[in-house]
């Protein structure tokens, strides 16, 4: 079986991907760049990501970063078709 897993490994979950990159650009953003320039591709690849299952128009994802004092607070709003 060791053999199997070698040649085909498992692929990472999809949600512990996005949560990863999303970690990666919040600490980014922490070590001192002023603006959330990131922002734009996150909504561009939430788009991609999310097409591939149910169709969603870009205005239907609302992204925005608040920041009070020290605390930083990501709000991602996604209005999904009815079905």
């Amino acid at each position: 079986m060791a053999l199997l897993s070698f040649l085909f490994p498992s692929k990472p979950k999809t949600a512990s991907a996005a949560k990863e990159r999303l970690q990666i650009i919040i600490a980014r953003e922490r070590n001192g760049r002023a603006g959330p320039d990131f922002l734009p591709a996150l909504h561009k690849e939430l788009i991609e990501v999310i097409s591939k299952y149910t169709k969603v128009e870009a205005d239907d994802i609302k992204i925005s970063l608040d920041r009070q004092g020290n605390l930083e607070v990501l709000d991602v709003n996604v209005v999904l078709p009815d079905t």
